[in-house]
């Protein structure tokens, strides 16, 4: 059967997050129940996933969520990539306030049987988890790209971006017990990138030609393509993609310039998985497979 898929994302800002979101939509064993959206102009980033939607010839239900974190100011103000949408129809109006009540009332509606995947700052989730403390029981996952836990890759530093940007969020999100409590960071994400002319390249299928075009956006101060959130969704459904150890994760909140560092201790018992490794090309295989 299809595995249930709930969707939160940051659309518009990294493309990594386009990147994904035709992924979930093209594979037939995702059963995509809806998109929320989080940070600054929420509502862009809900027409952005629409647009891709609409290519797929998918009816998903998409809420703006939050657009400010929780306690500190906003550092992602803008959804940049929103600027290439005028070549491709999406809708412009969407049920507002209401993205966190509408992944309640989907969980609860299908107790044990959805995985949470939260690709973007983790505003949503956290009032997800204080409006209903009981909703970290019934999910059936919570995958999320976040996080930086081995530090050993040149490059990588020791803040991941979703993390720090509401940092309060993040540790509330790291607190709550889930059954499968899963995190892809960047120790394991920088090691899945593309360069600019392959992406080009590879990128002519037609429901990957609007993220193509939001790339466009992204390649005017990048070269290339990090597979971040892509990464974190085909773990859901091929585990073997990444290498994964348990332990335990707490969250910086003390230190205002280390605020939303993950700090990762290993621990046969603990209630967090963390990617250590990646298989590359089983991920390219993997991700392309669905096209």
């Amino acid at each position: 059967m299809p595995i249930k898929i709930l969707l939160d994302t940051d659309i518009g800002s990294d493309i990594d997050d386009a990147v994904c979101l035709a992924y979930l939509l093209a594979n037939p064993d995702c059963d995509l129940l809806g998109i929320t959206t989080v940070t600054g102009e929420a509502e862009s980033r809900a027409r952005m996933a629409s647009a891709l939607c609409k290519v797929a010839g998918r009816q998903i239900p998409i809420y703006p969520g939050a657009e400010q974190p929780m306690l500190i100011a906003q550092k992602q103000p803008y959804c940049t990539q929103a600027k290439a949408l005028a070549r491709w129809p999406h809708d412009a109006d969407f049920p507002k306030g209401v993205a966190v009540e509408f992944l309640r009332q989907t969980i609860r509606a299908h107790p044990g049987e959805i995985t949470l995947l939260a690709i973007g700052p983790m505003t949503n989730i956290a009032a997800l988890f204080i409006a209903d403390p009981e909703i970290p029981k019934l999910l059936k996952g919570l995958v999320l790209m976040c996080g930086v836990f081995t530090n050993k890759l040149a490059g990588v530093g020791p803040l991941e971006w979703n993390a720090m940007l509401d940092p309060t969020a993040t540790a509330i999100v790291y607190r709550a017990v889930v059954k499968i409590h899963r995190s892809i960071g960047l120790d394991a994400t920088t090691q899945v990138t593309m360069a600019a002319p392959e992406v080009r390249q590879r990128f002519q299928i037609p429901l990957l030609r609007p993220v193509l075009d939001f790339a466009e956006v992204w390649f005017g101060h990048a070269d290339r393509i990090t597979f971040h959130d892509p990464l974190a969704a085909v773990t859901i459904f091929d585990g073997t993609v990444c290498g994964f150890e348990r332990g335990t994760v707490e969250v910086e909140l003390k230190s205002e310039r280390l605020a939303g560092l993950t700090h990762w201790k290993a621990d046969p018992e603990g209630v967090h998985e963390v990617a250590l490794m990646v298989d590359q090309q089983r991920f390219f295989d993997r991700y392309f497979s669905v096209f």
